[in-house]
């Protein structure tokens, strides 16, 4: 496997309490979505005043409601979607930039590794310069969020993968962090396929959170867990300092 590949697949793992922390409450209302019956009924018609025929008495029983794990299944493709959209945008713009400006791709890998480091200080709470950065993605958010309430209650596969779709554009360190490596590959399907890695890489976290593991949500939010993940990602960040600096001097 490519190693950006395999680096942003980590990131993502690396990040669970900051996507369960972010995210958590998005995948608690897909799973809330469904009553218990799991049906749903169609709209009210008259009521005939004929017997009607077996067939036509099948078709009045309730519709069936789509499972949980397909709506968080939905949810999450629209999500990683999203991810690999916004990647291949950056990855195409980087590149491009890049190249007009006569910078080595490997300059901006010094870049995405010094965002590494700010991620895992903002993981640990030590140094919330992120916060900053987030704010840039605020003014798009404002324009984009008001589009969700045309999804829920989110109880359709479709809503579902819209409000995923939606929820990509989140504001986000993790994310913003992660798409400097895209910025840094030097093409739009490279930076797309670093996303999709990035996405892949969060789905256990919000997978296990979706289905109500308790257990799991206090673990990965859980004070000394996120410092360690904090830790272990400032020092791949800093590794990856040392990688791009000999290829650049």
């Amino acid at each position: 496997m490519n190693l950006d590949l395999l680096s942003a697949f980590v990131i993502g793992i690396l990040g669970a309490g900051h996507c369960v922390m972010m995210c958590g409450g998005i995948t608690t209302m897909l799973t809330s979505a469904l009553p218990a019956n799991q049906t749903r009924q169609k709209p009210a018609v008259p009521e005939p005043v004929e017997v009607l025929p077996a067939s036509a008495a099948k078709q009045a029983d309730p519709l069936p409601r789509p499972s949980k794990t397909l709506l968080v299944l939905c949810y999450n493709i629209g999500r990683i979607a999203s991810y690999s959209l916004i990647g291949a945008i950056i990855g195409f713009t980087g590149s491009f930039a890049a190249r007009n400006a006569g910078m080595p791709l490997a300059g901006l890998r010094l870049i995405a590794g010094v965002f590494l480091i700010l991620l895992g200080l903002y993981m640990g709470q030590w140094l919330m310069w992120l916060n900053r950065i987030e704010a840039l993605g605020k003014g798009l958010w404002q324009r984009i969020s008001p589009l969700s309430k045309k999804v829920i209650p989110v109880d359709t596969p479709a809503k579902a993968l819209a409000l995923g779709g939606l929820w990509g554009w989140l504001p986000c360190g993790l994310v913003y962090s992660t798409l400097t490596w895209s910025m840094a590959s030097g093409s739009a399907i490279s930076g797309a396929g670093i996303m999709l890695f990035f996405g892949l890489g969060t789905l256990p976290a919000l997978v296990t959170m979706s289905f109500g593991q308790i257990k799991i949500k206090y673990l990965l939010t859980h004070k000394v867990f996120r410092k360690i993940m904090a830790l272990l990602v400032i020092l791949y960040g800093i590794y990856s300092l040392f990688v791009a600096s000999r290829l650049v001097f």
